[in-house]
């Protein structure tokens, strides 16, 4: 009877769900605490790693990069880090470790951490925290101290008018001019217009334009160095007066000096390597190209209408340059050198006759006595790669060659070099070979020409961070 009983229990399964749920409540507790505590730890982790990029950030600023107490670094990027790091959940706050390497204008910040995460089921795991750690690393260089040198074309062809109204209103305004000069769109400076002296009846065409109130292609970028260099411009430091140059020395904490030239057969000495402030004070010598009449370049002697050498304007200002240092306060290094070249991007210049004109260039141009020929062509960057190849960078603001297809001249000597468009032919294609990698920009005829050469500024002397990890 007891044998059967016995037999009969063990058979019977009614009640065997509830053992067996009984038996798994152990593993299922188990594993739920630790899913629970091991999310929480990761959820610690992801706060954290933000707040070792916010660190590492905040050790690289402009303001950090100049500081070169390691110390006052580390002290940076470790309050960054506690102020972001005080969580709940923590044992304690974590100390980072701060790695700061320097090398030249460049740093690099790493943050790493270890935190204890407490878990909720210390029982469960059999340990009452569940470490976590991580780190973040930025990268910065710090802005140069940086020599600017302005190198702007003020050949007869600057004296466009500086908008599609301009130009209309400069050709109606010239009907009265003598034939040669006659609805022109290009307010020329002539000495003695008409081949005599200036008088009430007998102007030039910048006269006119003056007289009018018409807007030039030159007036332009003489307001566009104003702003660079004099302001006002609107600037993110307090009790920082001046143009953008001296709110970006403000902002980098570095300083910036300035020299002008112009050129147009030659190279014009506006102002000697000095402060933008000083600098500021000749823009009014800007000024376009005299000559003597119908173009005739040399005063009171006329060969042949020419008056735009941009390599020659790019040699010379490189003679004059030094070798470029690296920028840094360090003792014994000296600022970085960089041009700033704006010009409508066409050479019409005397060559020897045995030199070299472009082989797109049409001929027969004048001669100039029995040795010298005439060249209209765009850029050779022959000049600008020995400036290159010397350390010193290039920025290069195209003021776009208008395209005039009415225009016999133009049509016969430049229409080559500039189709299919300003904006993409052989003088555009020429211009943006002779600038340094990014730094040009092109503006075509009624374009905010300020606006672009700031914005080749800003290229050139921000400083920026960025995470690498």
């Amino acid at each position: 009877m007891l044998r059967r009983v016995v037999r009969h229990f063990a058979r019977d399964r009614k009640a065997n769900v509830a053992i067996i749920f009984a038996l798994m409540m152990v593993p299922i507790i188990f594993l739920l605490g630790m899913t629970l505590d091991y999310t929480l730890a990761l959820r610690k982790r992801e706060q954290l790693d933000a707040a070792a990029d916010a660190a590492a950030i905040a050790a690289v600023r402009p303001s950090m990069l100049t500081q070169t107490d390691a110390a006052a670094v580390r002290a940076t990027a470790e309050a960054v880090f506690a102020a972001k790091a005080n969580l709940p959940g923590l044992s304690s706050v974590p100390t980072p470790t701060v790695t700061i390497t320097d090398s030249g204008l460049a740093r690099t910040i790493t943050v790493a951490y270890t935190a204890q995460s407490i878990n909720n089921f210390p029982g469960v795991l059999g340990k009452q925290t569940w470490q976590v750690n991580g780190s973040a690393t930025a990268q910065a260089s710090s802005a140069p101290n940086m020599n600017f040198y302005l190198l702007l074309d003020v050949s007869p062809s600057m004296a466009l008018g500086a908008t599609q109204g301009d130009i209309d209103k400069m050709i109606t305004a010239t009907s009265s001019q003598p034939a040669y000069a006659r609805n022109c769109a290009f307010a020329c400076h002539e000495i003695h217009p008409n081949n005599q002296n200036p008088s009430s009846s007998n102007k030039d065409n910048l006269t006119v334009a003056r007289a009018n109130n018409i807007t030039l292609r030159i007036d332009l970028v003489t307001n566009a160095v104003k702003q660079l260099i004099v302001g006002p411009w609107t600037c993110p430091q307090s009790g920082v007066s001046g143009g953008v140059m001296q709110c970006m020395a403000a902002l980098n904490n570095t300083t910036y000096k300035a020299a002008i030239y112009t050129f147009d057969y030659k190279l014009n000495t506006v102002q000697t390597l000095t402060t933008p402030t000083t600098a500021g004070t000749q823009i009014s010598n800007i000024k376009l190209m005299p000559v003597d009449h119908q173009n005739c370049v040399i005063i009171n002697q006329c060969s042949t209408d020419y008056g735009s050498d941009i390599a020659g304007g790019l040699t010379s200002v490189n003679n004059i340059m030094p070798a470029p240092g690296g920028g840094t306060n360090q003792s014994g290094d000296t600022p970085q050198e960089v041009v700033f070249l704006v010009t409508d991007g066409v050479e019409d210049k005397l060559i020897l006759k045995s030199a070299s004109c472009d082989p797109n260039a049409t001929y027969p141009l004048p001669t100039v006595g029995s040795t010298q020929v005439r060249c209209q062509q765009p850029l050779n960057t022959a000049a600008c790669t020995t400036i290159k190849n010397r350390g010193i960078r290039i920025a290069v603001l195209y003021t776009e060659y208008l395209q005039l297809p009415t225009d016999g001249w133009y049509n016969s000597r430049i229409a080559q070099f500039n189709n299919p468009s300003s904006s993409t032919g052989q003088i555009a294609q020429r211009l943006q070979s002779c600038a340094s990698p990014g730094l040009y920009k092109s503006v075509k005829t009624g374009d905010d020409i300020s606006a672009a050469l700031t914005d080749l500024f800003l290229k050139v002397a921000s400083s920026t961070a960025s995470l690498v990890k």
